[in-house]
């Protein structure tokens, strides 16, 4: 009885941001439809806004990845606080450093993303989590993509779009393009844009690279919805971001697949083949093989880390004789099989791949 009243106690200690009229018992029904395939999830109460772009909700031991946004960071150090305020500029000079990508870091927009999250948020009683498509559920560090609808006044509203219109995130589409709202992103930028507001304010703290932000992002974006438009019902093109992407290329052992994802981490062998991991799964990424390391260089995978490529090959399963573990990997032996996508300022080598290029 005693451990009752301290879990009820500490429950009530821990009111969720909309209240506590939508009960526990309700986010677990909720909470069992997380785990399968299917655009709309079910309802939920946000328990907390991370940041502008990430919240958590009742019952869910992992945060909600909001799709289609990506708000600048809040400040998790007190001294990054202060170099931000004393200098903005030389801050974001030392923070990109020498970087040939825009970075991410700490602003004072990100703070205010986090804020209008909040208020965005208040006395919501509960909100609608939906996915931009069924197989895509969680994302490498086992978020939960998804666009969070809330109730307000009686009326439905897309809140990762309604951050856009706030000018407090940029449509964000370098994980691709949204296939549900992309439209209703587009509009609400224009919107931020028009009138100057959040990011697209003259002066104020924010990224000062946002033009070079964007031109990767959609090159990106482009990219990725092309192939999902050659791959439209042929099951023999994989995205690796998809649920059942494991059974998949294990339904395509000895069969040519088309493989896209991000390059995760290059590892050059020294008396073995070389292998380059595009992201599935933290600690579960799958292997592309090169036996020529001439090859790797030739393709370029080593300069393209975190950025989208098409694997073209037969995915072979490989058995380890010193722990009898079974992988399906790809084995690349020619440059052809890999396609790059295009980063503004990166040049390519002169052979690539053909699938989904632009």
């Amino acid at each position: 009885m005693k451990r009752l009243l301290v879990a009820v106690a500490l429950l009530a200690a821990c009111s969720p941001v909309g209240g506590d009229r939508y009960t526990r018992k309700e986010a677990q029904k909720s909470l069992a439809k997380l785990e399968k395939p299917g655009l709309i999830i079910g309802e939920f109460r946000i328990t907390k806004v991370t940041d502008g772009d990430t919240v958590r909700v009742d019952g869910l031991d992992a945060a909600l990845r909001l799709l289609g946004i990506d708000a600048e960071e809040t400040f998790k150090s007190e001294s990054d606080r202060r170099a931000a305020e004393a200098d903005y500029a030389a801050y974001q000079k030392e923070k990109r450093g020498s970087s040939a990508r825009p970075v991410k870091y700490a602003t004072p927009l990100g703070e205010q993303a986090k804020l209008w999250g909040q208020a965005f948020f208040e006395n919501v009683d509960k909100v609608r989590v939906e996915r931009d498509h069924p197989a895509e559920i969680r994302d490498r560090y086992d978020r939960y993509l998804a666009y969070v609808v809330a109730n307000k006044n009686g009326k439905w509203l897309n809140y990762n779009v309604e951050l856009v219109r706030a000018g407090m995130s940029p449509y964000f589409d370098k994980y691709g393009q949204s296939r549900r709202f992309h439209e209703d992103f587009i509009a609400a930028q224009n919107e931020a844009k028009a009138a100057k507001r959040g990011i697209w304010a003259a002066g104020v703290a924010n990224y000062p690279d946002y033009p070079e932000r964007e031109a990767w992002w959609t090159a990106r974006g482009r990219f990725v919805a092309k192939f999902r438009t050659d791959g439209e019902g042929r099951a023999e093109y994989i995205d690796l971001t998809h649920w059942d992407a494991k059974q998949q290329l294990e339904a395509h052992l000895g069969k040519e697949v088309h493989i896209l994802s991000t390059v995760s981490e290059v590892r050059i062998g020294e008396k073995g083949p070389s292998k380059v991991l595009l992201g599935y799964r933290r600690y579960e990424d799958f292997p592309l093989v090169f036996f020529d390391r001439d090859m790797l260089g030739t393709t370029g995978l080593a300069e393209w880390k975190g950025e989208y490529v098409i694997a073209t090959g037969i995915p072979t399963l490989y058995r380890n004789k010193h722990n009898g573990r079974s992988q399906i990997q790809l084995q690349i032996d020619h440059a052809s099989q890999i396609t790059l996508s295009p980063v503004p300022g990166l040049s390519p080598p002169v052979v690539t791949g053909t699938v989904g290029a632009q």
